[in-house]
């Protein structure tokens, strides 16, 4: 039989369960994992507050079919007194996400790896969105020689085009419409690309132009070429542009492969 794992932070949203129905397409047997990881968390982060519904996701997960769900707690994971920890090298473990969030791929990372030892699946199904994370896991896999394939589903948007997070939950309803300045850069991107326009700096300005409309604090914009992760001057099809801002107090991020993802459509959007 074949095994797929999909691990979870809960407070599960159709992009979260979109992965269990393409784990079930393909393997015999899935497992979720829900786990709300400390150690990708810095000092001052969202932890404690971080979205919990353990009771409803289990009912998202009896319906869709899952075979198993492994909800451990902070002390199974990390035992008292256990000393061992992954370190995230090279470039895709220091810019962008790494560089505002340090510590937090080591955290990742180790999760992960525990994860894929205890479940020994066939296959692991990650979401696009977190792209940055999805380089990562692909590199550790193939590092560590766990032989798991790392499954990377596409983005999954709400109606009104905003990517699906669990965060999205701390959103005002004003924050909520500035937050779709996001998908409505990322489109005008795309749109420049299929135009013919290959300058990473013209593609980043046209989703920076968009944010700084609402308001939003930046923190990056880059055009990324998606095996080593690096920034890219020029980009190609299958380039992604990455982006991660602040609307208000909630930190966003997003994703759009290039010359690959339709562009969001962006509905009862607020430019002003």
């Amino acid at each position: 039989m074949t095994v797929g794992l999909v691990p979870t932070m809960g407070a599960l949203h159709r992009g979260h369960l979109s992965l269990v129905v393409r784990a079930l397409a393909e393997c015999d047997r899935v497992a979720v994992s829900i786990f709300v990881n400390p150690a990708q968390f810095a000092p001052g982060e969202d932890f404690v507050s971080y979205p919990r519904d353990l009771e409803t996701d289990l009912d998202h997960l009896r319906a869709a079919g899952v075979h198993a769900v492994f909800t451990p707690t902070v002390e199974t994971m990390y035992p008292s007194g256990g000393s061992t920890t992954i370190h995230v090298g090279g470039p895709v473990g220091e810019r962008l996400e790494a560089e505002h969030r340090p510590g937090h791929f080591d955290g990742v990372a180790l999760v992960v790896a525990k994860l894929l030892v205890s479940a020994r699946p066939d296959r692991a199904y990650f979401g696009q969105k977190d792209a940055q994370q999805c380089a990562v896991v692909r590199r550790l896999a193939q590092d560590l020689d766990t032989g798991v394939q790392v499954v990377v589903c596409p983005t999954v948007r709400d109606d009104d085009g905003l990517a699906l997070s669990s965060r999205n939950a701390y959103l005002s309803p004003a924050d909520r419409q500035r937050a779709l300045a996001i998908p409505r850069g990322l489109a005008l991107a795309a749109e420049l690309f299929q135009a013919g326009e290959r300058g990473s700096e013209v593609l980043t300005a046209a989703v920076e132009r968009e944010l700084q409309r609402v308001g939003a604090t930046i923190d990056y914009i880059a055009v990324v070429d998606p095996e080593p992760f690096v920034e890219a001057e020029k980009a190609a099809p299958g380039c992604q542009i990455v982006v991660a801002a602040r609307i208000g107090t909630t930190r966003l991020i997003d994703v759009l492969r290039l010359g690959i993802d339709e562009m969001p459509r962006v509905w009862g959007a607020d430019t002003t």
